[in-house]
């Protein structure tokens, strides 16, 4: 069966999403090669970038906050979401201290 090229667009994310979830990686990335850890940190911290970029932009959108704005994409408020929700993790994965 052969597909008409106007159906491929369908098929591929924006380029601002493609942007966001690069940034949110890298952000994660970023966190576990300064706070170390195993691969299971490293998800952790992937997981935690990705969400709290998602959720930044969406308070972004709501809010209209358009600080550093890259087309659609509310970078502020993505990256600043994304560093919470990492230290977020950081903190709530701590092991419990040794008495």
């Amino acid at each position: 069966m052969r597909y008409r090229g106007d159906h491929i667009g369908a098929l591929m994310p924006s380029p601002s999403i493609t942007f966001g979830f690069i940034l949110a990686t890298l952000y994660g990335a970023l966190f576990h090669l300064l706070m170390g850890g195993n691969a299971r940190r490293l998800a952790l911290f992937l997981l935690a970038g990705w969400l709290g970029f998602a959720l930044g932009h969406i308070f972004g959108a709501i809010f209209a906050v358009n600080i550093l704005s890259i087309g659609p994409l509310h970078t502020f408020s993505a990256t600043l979401g994304a560093w919470l929700a990492l230290l977020a993790a950081r903190f709530l994965s701590r092991p419990a201290p040794q008495e």
